[in-house]
């Protein structure tokens, strides 16, 4: 059935039509808006330049003459983008397209005061970006049938001239560090230049797992892996008590291979301490036949790859050399004994792990320019002593006047 003044087929069953009417003036508003938008495309994007789209053209094309062979469509617009097709619009589909008059148009979203008073911010640390809340929860979350055993991480931080290592349980009034070793301590052991490379983040995190085992008492019962080899390492439960277990907490850090925390985890894991780890992301592991390098994770440790680059500054920029190298000379550490020095380093480290509480000056008294605040019987005292002195004015006073008569 075919309406007067309209296009449009109805299909009828009985005497009602299976489709809504539409009306002849509403059918019409459709076309202009359909004609208004292909106008509006190709005055756009039709001209030879690309128009505003840099690159991008559109061409009309007529019902049926499409390359790929779909003679059925009913015309429309083909999009290009440097010469290559992006997409087509039929002409039927435009009707679902909002020009408005004159260019395309963003419309500002419009938040209301309801939107405002019913906003949720988030943590401050997260406003602040400091923390992960989506890995702090997986790494606190506790079993229920373990109470109130605390559930502890091996939190590593890296700093420009400092690296912090801490052994962290979390509870209801905060995080409570158990143990805590850093770089700037490395000194007191022999190393005293270098203290933010792999080696030395090695080095903080042995510091760190002997200093704790021997807090707990259990530096005799695991002692680790004593000298490293870049192999993997994991330490084996004993007779009696089970080894310190702790999850590795790398904060914001992109845990790409070869990163400095994964040399702070080599440390601990060799001074005892047990942390679920894999070792693909430790210094040397080729990700092509999946295997770690051990020789090449051994020069990581040992500090091979920075006198590899001073070997390499000497031959070839000697200037450069003297530059950044500068504090290494002064304190006499070449390319060839880095090694051996860093030996000497672990093994002093095993040697006496504890922390040394550092002698303070007491705080000097400083001087006060302001007036003291007086307690009351003091200010009754000075008042009293005040009338006292007036009395004694005043009768030395009239003693003087006797006198003259």
């Amino acid at each position: 059935m075919t309406t007067p003044g309209n296009s449009v087929s109805m299909e009828t069953k009985g005497n009602r039509s299976t489709r809504p009417r539409i009306r002849e003036n509403s059918w019409s508003r459709f076309s202009d808006q359909k004609d208004r938008t292909r106008t509006w495309i190709l005055e756009r994007l039709g001209s030879d330049d690309g128009g505003d789209g840099e690159g991008i053209r559109a061409t009309a094309e007529e019902e049926g003459n499409r390359e790929d062979g779909d003679g059925g469509h009913g015309g429309g617009i083909q999009i290009e983008s440097n010469g290559v097709s992006c997409c087509f619009l039929p002409y039927f589909s435009l009707d679902h397209l909002q020009i408005s008059q004159g260019a395309m148009a963003f419309v500002k979203a419009q938040k209301s005061n309801a939107y405002f008073k019913r906003f949720e911010v988030k943590f401050k640390r997260r406003r602040q970006g400091k923390t992960d809340y989506r890995a702090r929860i997986r790494l606190i979350n506790q079993d229920k049938n373990k109470y109130n055993t605390p559930k502890y991480r091996f939190v590593v931080r890296f700093t420009n001239k400092d690296i912090i290592a801490q052994i962290v349980s979390a509870s209801i009034t905060g995080d409570h560090v158990l143990s805590a070793a850093y770089a700037h301590e490395l000194p007191r052991y022999g190393l005293e230049v270098g203290l933010t490379n792999y080696s030395a983040a090695y080095c903080t995190g042995l510091l760190l797992a002997r200093r704790v085992l021997k807090k707990l008492e259990m530096d005799q019962e695991y002692e680790g892996n004593v000298e490293a080899t870049g192999e993997d390492y994991s330490v084996e439960p004993a007779e009696s008590r089970r080894p310190f277990r702790a999850l590795l907490d790398v904060g914001l850090l992109r845990t790409t291979t070869g990163n400095r925390v994964f040399g702070a985890l080599k440390g601990a894991l060799d001074g005892g301490l047990d942390i679920p780890h894999s070792d693909k992301r430790f210094a040397g592991f080729n990700k092509d036949n999946k295997q770690l390098d051990p020789e090449v994770h051994r020069k990581y440790i040992y500090g091979g790859h920075v006198a590899a680059y001073m070997n390499t500054l000497m031959e070839d920029e000697p200037e450069k050399y003297q530059s950044v190298f500068s504090q290494y000379i002064k304190k006499g550490v070449e390319a060839d004994n880095i090694e051996d020095l860093y030996k000497k380093i672990h093994a002093a480290i095993r040697a006496d792990p504890t922390e040394k509480k550092s002698q303070k000056q007491p705080p000097k008294e400083h001087k006060r320019f302001n007036l003291k605040k007086l307690t009351y019987e003091e200010r009754k005292a000075k008042l009293i002593e005040r009338l006292n002195a007036l009395n004694a004015a005043a009768a030395n006073g009239d003693e003087d006047d006797d006198d003259d008569e």
